[in-house]
């Protein structure tokens, strides 16, 4: 059997007695550990010699005795003892069945929000008002967090705000731009041209920061744009507003990325406080812009007539979509603090398709096979999209 030596492992070897060393004539050599005397164990675990093992310690026991020497030994590729490889194990399954959890419950969220939201949109169709309540509860959530403990507040200061606020301006445009298009057209149908935001990615990299992609990214864009267009020439109740509202919220959402990994380099808060934190600028940026295209004489008139017709379930079809609004949000950045960019991309691709599916079964959404293959078309391009950026 032969162990190949780190330095610091002969370091360790070069450390023992030499009279031990003389009377067993052992020498220690730059990748070969010579035949070492073990002590008897009644205990044995059963190893895979299959890779080369490292020395992390070598100490001699035994005083009255002669001494012998033990030998502690990892994998090569690893960076612990071997006896903590079943805890790593169970450390990397929980952490799975963690991730598990993240993802269904960022995908149930979100599948439950843009219901109610389009719910809300069909009975009070005020979109800026709508997505103003939305930010207004996430972050009237987060601050009742922060001072009864339930969530430990950030430490910020005046430089992560001003960072964070072009951030804001983006996702604020991005989440109006989405909302005026659900208010026009079907659910299925913006997150079909929403599936579309890989493309604007590369476009605006290539052309503003000047990154080049490999040819594989370059292809999978095909798919992509070419699933929108047909879903969009196919949809049954095309709306420019929807449409141009989607293809907008697109475009805000990738500057909102680019802006936020500036952002967070070197920031120590955490994914939920920092979408906290963002829904709060993005809340005080948009309350204005809210106010002047809508006011609260329409709100009014809207609100009365909506209460009529739908009844007083009409109020917590408001108070759901602006809770789980935040809920999925939130659990989306969390979820990002714990998994790759990647992994991150592919599970946004399978929260598109689980809305999509719902949408069309619960507002019984009129879809042509056509119209269905350019959706699918347009998904399996953002997943090869996904896979060729990684």
């Amino acid at each position: 059997m032969s162990f190949s030596l780190k330095q610091s492992a002969l370091a360790a070897c070069n450390d023992v007695s030499n009279s031990v060393l003389q009377r067993r004539s052992l020498s220690c050599r730059s990748s070969i550990l010579p035949p070492l005397v073990f002590q008897n164990n009644s205990k044995r675990t059963n190893l895979s010699l299959s890779k080369p093992l490292h020395v992390s310690a070598v100490e001699i026991i035994g005083k009255d005795k002669e001494p012998v020497i033990k030998c502690r030994a990892y994998e090569a590729d690893k960076s612990q003892p071997i006896e903590a490889a079943a805890e790593e194990v169970k450390s990397e399954a929980a952490k799975r069945v963690k991730i598990g959890i993240y993802f269904a419950t960022w995908w149930a969220l979100n599948v439950v929000f843009n219901i109610y939201n389009k719910k809300v949109l069909n009975a009070y169709p005020y979109p800026w008002l709508t997505s103003t309540l939305s930010l207004a509860c996430g972050s009237l959530m987060m601050l009742i967090s922060w001072a009864t403990r339930i969530a430990e507040a950030p430490k910020t200061d005046f430089e992560f705000w001003k960072t964070l606020f072009p951030v804001a301006v983006a996702h604020t445009i991005g989440h109006v731009a989405a909302t005026v298009s659900m208010s026009k057209v079907a659910v299925s149908f913006t997150h079909i041209i929403k599936s579309g935001e890989p493309a604007f990615s590369v476009l605006v990299s290539s052309l503003l920061l000047g990154e080049s992609f490999p040819p594989a990214v370059y292809l999978s864009l095909v798919p992509i744009i070419g699933g929108c267009a047909l879903a969009a020439v196919t949809e049954l109740n095309f709306n420019m507003t929807g449409f141009m509202g989607a293809m907008i919220s697109n475009l805000a959402f990738v500057f909102r990325n680019i802006f936020s990994k500036k952002g967070m380099k070197g920031n120590s808060v955490s994914g939920m406080n920092y979408y906290a934190c963002l829904s709060m600028l993005s809340l005080v940026i948009l309350t204005p812009f809210a106010i002047a295209v809508e006011g609260p004489q329409m709100w009014a008139v809207g609100w009365e007539k909506a209460l009529s017709q739908i009844g007083p379930q009409f109020i917590w079809w408001v108070a759901a979509q602006s809770i789980f609004y935040h809920l999925y949000n939130q659990v989306s950045y969390m979820s990002l603090d714990q998994i790759s960019p990647l992994t991150f991309s592919i599970g946004n691709t399978m929260k598109r398709i689980s809305v999509i599916v719902s949408s069309i079964i619960i507002f019984h959404t009129p879809v042509q096979p056509v119209n269905a293959v350019g959706a699918a078309i347009a998904i399996l391009g953002t997943f090869l999209y996904s896979q060729a950026k990684a």
